[in-house]
């Protein structure tokens, strides 16, 4: 279950399968296996194994391990008398020691053999990388994995013995082993090569409880906040041994001790260590608090009363905290867990309007308002709208620049405006605000005498209606000439020696091809259903010639 170490090999595997072998198939295979390692870590609980001081003593033990301490790594959920009943097996002469303390030389330089072991507590060593604060559940392996640093803490008290509080007097000496190799390595136990003992003061043992015990509650708080199919239980004992000064006596053995009168006059260069932890006790408050709110919501019927109780005594101990070492106040859970906007969202509302792209409703509604800002918008799709004089491309040109010179200002302060508009209302109505508006696009183009018809059959019409303008033969008194709509706009003129794709007009055959069979009687438009009033001499256009 180090699946840390596995994915560090397999960087090394997929650096030579990406670069070195060109062997995509395995690559998509490991990084489908280095996938399920990262959920692993995150999601499976793994037991944190303890370590083992052992030390063999006298000359009846082999010189490789004789007067020598080692660092044992033991087996998943092992108990020491579990270690040491599998240890003593071994070595079924040997004697073991009562005491922790190192022995002296009359021990050393008998005959016999003894055995010392004690359980070690591994000393946290997290790599260079994090650099910030990370999830517990991460962290977690480095407190018994890739360690190298071990301690272990025994009493002494030294002074009066105060039967009030023990608190006062009791001192730790620690004792830290540094190993040669880290654990676990190829083996499960390496040789201590370094060995040295520090002296901790009760007022810093103090404070190393009152971190501990907050860093233990708002790892519970976090467990619970990620899995909350976990059990009640270990919280329910956890707060309930703080909150109720009947279980444990909380910190007030610490105030009793420390905050006197006659301990500051004593030790006046323990000031910033004494308002260290005060400062400690306040930042307990709002973890239990979290702590509390969590086991309210997951309580049970039969733990209702309980719950009630321990809320009671929460009550009363915040109350005296907060008026004797300030309000500590953090984020909410919820805040942290949160999932922020979606970055393409953010950057959609940060971006200038200058830079933003113009949506199909904000380009309709620019347009429809003011004078046509695209190029192609002023001839075809809003014209049937838009009655204008008949007159030329340039002139149209002409008349939009100095237009666009007057309403220059006015128009980048609309479009400004509808844009920041029309994006509030596109979150909220999604993608129906564009069909709606693309459907009334739609409807404009449409005319209300035919219905829509074919490219093809379109420029049959056209040529038709050109044949009708240029015919030299005189018009019939029961023709009427086809009325003027925005469509007919653009003119053209054929002019008889014009060369139309490669072919000139003598190419062309003085007889037209007779026109396509009539579905209804809207097809043809304006046209009368005789043929025989178009004039036989008038050329058909380029459009309807078939190249073979």
């Amino acid at each position: 279950q180090m699946w840390e170490e596995a994915i560090a090999l397999g960087k090394e595997l997929a650096e030579q399968y990406e670069n070195e072998m060109f062997d995509y198939e395995q690559l998509s295979e490991l990084l489908r296996k280095q996938a399920q390692f990262y959920e692993n870590i995150v999601k499976v609980i793994r037991p944190k194994p303890d370590y083992f001081a052992v030390g063999y003593y006298g000359q009846g033990f082999p010189t490789f391990i004789r007067n020598k301490v080692f660092i044992y790594r033991g087996k998943e959920y092992e108990r020491r008398e579990d270690f040491e009943a599998r240890l003593l097996t071994q070595f079924p002469n040997a004697e073991k020691m009562k005491t922790t303390s190192p022995p002296g030389d009359d021990i050393k330089n008998s005959s016999g053999q003894y055995i010392q072991c004690f359980t070690v507590k591994p000393k946290l060593d997290l790599p260079s990388k994090f650099h910030r604060p990370v999830s517990e559940q991460i962290v977690s392996f480095y407190r018994v994995n890739e360690v190298q640093r071990f301690e272990y803490s025994r009493p002494v008290r030294k002074g009066e013995k105060n039967p009030d509080n023990e608190f006062a007097n009791m001192w730790i000496e620690r004792t830290v082993y540094v190993t040669a190799y880290k654990l676990p390595g190829i083996l499960r136990w390496f040789e201590v090569k370094s060995v040295f003992m520090v002296e901790i003061s009760p007022l810093e043992n103090a404070i190393e409880t009152m971190q501990l015990t907050n860093d233990k509650i708002n790892n519970m708080v976090q467990q619970h906040l990620n899995d909350p199919n976990l059990p009640i239980n270990p919280l329910s004992m956890l707060l309930n041994g703080i909150v109720d000064p009947a279980v444990m006596g909380g910190f007030a053995n610490y105030e009793k001790a420390f905050f006197t009168e006659k301990y500051m006059h004593e030790h006046p260069e323990d000031h910033d260590k004494i308002e260290k932890l005060k400062d400690l006790i306040a930042w307990q408050i709002p973890f239990l608090a979290e702590g509390i709110r969590i086991h309210g919501e997951k309580v049970t019927e039969a733990l209702r009363p309980f719950h009630e109780r321990m809320e009671a005594c929460f009550r009363q101990l915040k109350d005296k905290v907060e008026k004797q070492y300030g309000v500590r106040a953090v984020l909410s859970s919820l805040d942290d867990r949160r999932g922020s906007r979606p970055r393409s969202m953010v950057r959609s509302f940060t971006m200038p309007s200058s830079s933003r792209p113009l949506s199909v409703a904000s380009v309709s509604s620019i347009s429809s308002d003011s004078t046509p800002s695209r190029p192609g918008s002023d001839g075809f799709v809003l014209e049937p709208l838009l009655p204008k004089k008949m007159h030329s491309r340039s002139q149209d040109k002409l008349d939009k620049d100095d237009l666009d010179k007057d309403k220059k200002e006015k128009k980048k302060e609309k479009r400004n405006s509808k844009h920041q508009e029309i994006f509030d209302k596109e979150f909220k109505s999604t993608d129906i605000s564009l069909q709606q508006s693309e459907a009334v696009i739609l409807s404009e183009t449409i005319s209300p005498l035919r219905p829509q018809r074919p490219k093809s059959q379109v420029i049959n019409v056209i040529s038709s209606e050109r044949r009708f303008s240029v015919s030299p033969s005189p018009p019939s008194s029961q023709v009427t000439p086809p009325p003027i709509t925005p469509r007919t706009k653009l003119s053209f003129s054929i002019q008889s020696n014009l060369e139309l794709n490669g072919m000139s007009s003598s190419d062309i055959s003085d007889v037209p091809p007779p026109l396509p069979l009539k579905g209804s009687m809207a097809d043809y438009g304006n046209l009368m259903d005789s043929q025989d009033l178009i004039s036989p001499t008038t050329s058909p256009p380029a459009h309807q010639r078939v190249s073979p």
